[in-house]
């Protein structure tokens, strides 16, 4: 009687893993359907149109037509399990579509025949290469009418290498597809079918010298024979097989689970995860082995909070075998917590399953400590051990927001708090220069979603604006003050007479305070209270509402009355007398420089450049970073990048992605001084 871990080996060596990726409109949710369909997982297919397909479950993603978020699915086909994540196609959503590619062995890019080769498709690709995946291509809706599918499939070599090679190719005018790897002989739409079949054996036996010798003596080798070099030429980016269907008319959908199954690489075959063991610069790679029966590691790649169900936990099972009951711990936590029911996804659907091994994409549900990207495990010793971190987009583009009822600010930030725990790419940050909560995200698309589903789920509603420029006073010149504060009510006055003089410090120095004042002038109780009024004045600005920085105060003079001197009288003398130096000694309004990097399609530097220009911005240089893309890097203000995310995809096509980084403040032009003076006087009026 065979053991229970040879079982488990063999039912592990019967999963696969894949994730569908691409642009929007791709047809990636509506292929999922047909999979699911042609499987029988479900009775018929489901339409986007309707709000009835498995993947798209969300109310949002119901009224938009598009995927906002990335849903798991599973079937069976021919006694294999396979796991597929539908992913959002837009790139304000790679927050959602990119954690995907840390839990499968295979990235599935779908590009419409329509559309061609769109920027997403691209970036895609790109991402799963650095994650060393193994990489296929859907041509998707092939029957679309003027489609040249042999054009196509030339600028997917072209775009891609030729390493991009069909499986299978549309026949019957592009009404159903003939298999190419297994099938020497018959026709396609492409002509003889024997060509593309030539080809993918010498790309397969490319990898194995043995072979390379039979296929020279033989003229061709025994697909059937080729299971292991395949394997070896899709880790290796070798081979990068490309497959037609139209999920409309279902031509090609069995067909495509079919190389699932039969040439798609286990959770035995892929490249193994980059796990690292410590912190840091101590952290060292760590194999981690698809073996059922050694201790349980697996990684939290999703997290979903429901305000009604709580949180929940989706992950990838890389080593051991997980059971109802198990005791799990998350990273380095020490309590562990017990998984009371383990769930397989079907979009919105929970299956409860009794266990999972390697390769198995599963999900446990109302543990509150569990979080993205954490790794969970069963061994004390694998406390310190994580994944390689995702090169995540940095997310810049911000919204000031503010609850529309006055104090429930602390129950905003917790439920802000639950959306970015959903969301590696939106950050929540409390900017204390402008007291302002602030939303940073990919677009103005990403952010428009977060606060939908805040009205919508969690029925909270929120005041935005754009967010604060962080501007800043200082003086650029040597000046004196004076201010004698003289009040008489009838009882005890109030007196204080302060003489003080500023002079400018270095940029990021600060503020000093030095007390000069000799033979009693102001007695040293008092002195604290002229520096109180001079900070007041430091956190008030005195010319445009900013703080002022970078100057030196010194007190060298005053007067003092034995009873009506108090500390009020000196810290309004202080306040006034350092307001007076300020309009003397030539003030300036600083604005925050940002250091910006830009990447862009090579046919857009010029316009990228141009643009920056325009905006007061500096280009430093540019470098070539390959695949035709050209790193900009230069310096621009904050207050000239509003909306600047749309102007780039405008200028790029929807292929711009910039960073910034605060790099130092300069004073504004002097026309943008005057402005804001002038905003700052009326609101004092007012």
């Amino acid at each position: 009687m065979p053991s229970r871990s040879n079982g488990l080996a063999a039912e592990m060596e019967a999963v696969r893993t894949l994730a569908l990726v691409g642009p929007a409109a791709a047809g990636k949710s509506s292929l999922a359907e047909a999979l699911l369909h042609k499987a029988g997982a479900i009775g018929a297919c489901g339409s986007i149109e309707r709000g009835s397909t498995v993947s798209d479950y969300d109310p949002l993603e119901r009224r938009m037509l598009h995927s906002l978020n990335a849903s798991v699915m599973h079937l069976k086909h021919a006694g294999t399990r396979i796991h597929f994540i539908d992913t959002p196609g837009g790139p304000d959503f790679l927050g959602q579509s990119l954690p995907a590619l840390e839990a499968v062995e295979t990235a599935a890019v779908v590009i419409n025949a329509a559309t061609g080769i769109e920027p997403m498709a691209v970036r895609m690709m790109e991402y799963a290469a650095s994650r060393h995946l193994a990489r296929m291509i859907i041509v998707n809706k092939i029957d679309s009418q003027g489609v040249s599918l042999q054009g196509l499939l030339a600028d997917i070599q072209a775009a891609f290498g030729r390493e991009c090679l069909p499986l299978n190719l549309p026949d019957g005018v592009n009404r159903q597809v003939v298999d190419c790897f297994f099938n020497r002989f018959g026709r396609s739409d492409f002509g003889p079918v024997e060509a593309a079949h030539r080809a993918l054996v010498e790309q397969v036996v490319e990898v194995d010298a043995a072979f390379v010798d039979r296929y020279l003596e033989e003229g061709d080798v025994d697909p059937a024979e080729l299971h292991a070099p395949l394997e070896q030429a899709l880790r290796e980016g070798h081979l990068i097989p490309v497959c037609f269907v139209s999920s409309r008319s279902g031509a090609g959908v069995a067909e495509l689970l079919d190389v699932i199954v039969k040439l798609l690489p286990d959770p035995t075959e892929g490249n193994p995860p980059a796990f690292l063991l410590g912190e840091g610069a101590e952290a060292k790679p760590m194999e981690v082995r698809p073996d059922p029966s050694l201790h349980v590691l697996a990684h939290v790649f999703k997290v979903t909070v429901d305000p009604y169900v709580g949180k929940m936990g989706i992950f990838r099972v890389h080593q051991g075998t997980l059971t109802r009951d198990s005791q799990l711990y998350i990273g380095d936590g020490r309590k562990p917590f017990k998984v009371g029911h383990l769930f397989m996804l079907q979009g919105k659907e929970h299956v409860e399953v009794s266990h999972a091994v390697p390769g198995d994409i599963v999900a446990v549900a109302k543990v509150e400590d569990i979080h993205f990207d954490a790794v969970l495990h069963d061994a004390a010793e694998d406390s310190h051990v994580h994944l390689a971190p995702l090169a995540f987009p940095v997310p810049v583009h911000g919204l000031a927001v503010e609850p529309k009822r006055h104090g429930d600010e602390q129950r905003a930030w917790e439920i802000l708090g639950k959306l970015a725990a959903e969301d590696p790419c939106l950050r929540i940050e409390h900017v204390a220069a402008t007291n302002e909560t602030v939303l940073y995200g990919l677009g103005e698309l990403h952010l428009r979603i977060v606060l939908e589903r805040l009205r919508e789920v969690y029925r909270f509603e929120v005041l935005t604006r754009p967010p604060r420029i962080a501007y800043r006073e200082t003086v650029t010149a040597p000046a004196e003050g004076h201010h004698r504060h003289k009040k008489q009510t009838g009882g005890a006055g109030q007196f204080g007479e302060v003489f003080l003089r500023i002079e400018p410090l270095p940029r990021g120095a600060g503020f000093q305070f030095a007390d000069e004042v000799r033979g009693g002038a102001i007695p040293g109780q008092f002195i604290p209270a002229v520096e109180k009024g001079v900070r007041e004045v430091l956190a008030g600005g005195a010319i445009a509402g900013y703080p002022v920085v970078d100057v030196r105060v010194v007190v060298y003079d005053g007067k003092h009355h034995s009873v009506d001197s108090k500390d009020i009288a000196f810290a309004t003398a202080g306040r006034k007398a350092f307001m007076a130096a300020i309009r003397e000694a030539r003030p300036a309004v600083l604005e925050p420089i940002v250091q910006i990097g830009i990447d862009v399609p090579e046919h857009s530097v010029g316009d990228v450049t141009s643009d920056l220009s325009a905006r007061r911005g500096v280009v430093t240089g540019t470098s070539d970073v390959g695949a035709g893309t050209v790193s900009v890097g230069g310096h621009v203000p904050m207050a000239e990048l509003a909306n600047y995310q749309s102007r780039l995809n405008a200028m790029t096509s929807g292929q711009g992605r910039y960073t910034i980084a605060l790099s130092h403040y300069e004073a504004v032009p002097p026309g943008v001084q005057q402005t804001l003076m002038g905003q700052y006087r009326g609101h004092e009026e007012e």
